[in-house]
């Protein structure tokens, strides 16, 4: 009963918050906007499935990239450290 009052009681405060937040011009313009072009941006995905998947590999291909090479640095880093404390042990 508890968990239901409390996603009612935040799906009320959202949608009031909404509602109170598009009485503003500039916010409701800006709404607009946005909701048009993420509308575009479906279609467009709806129409074309296979390039919008190709896209995402294709950015999923980078970022698993970035990640490799930071990865390779911070561990290329981290043998220099150690390599450079050897150093100081050692020579004592």
């Amino acid at each position: 009963m508890a968990k239901a009052r409390l996603i009612t009681g935040v799906v009320v405060g959202a949608t009031v918050g909404a509602i109170v937040a598009l009485i503003d011009k500039d916010t409701r313009e800006f709404a607009k906007t946005q909701l048009n072009s993420a509308k575009s941006c479906s279609a467009n995905l709806i129409k074309n499935p296979s390039e919008a998947i190709q896209s995402f590999r294709t950015t999923v291909d980078r970022w698993n990239e970035t990640l490799t090479s930071g990865a390779d640095n911070a561990i290329n880093a981290l043998e220099q450290v150690e390599e450079t404390i050897n150093k100081f042990t050692n020579n004592k």
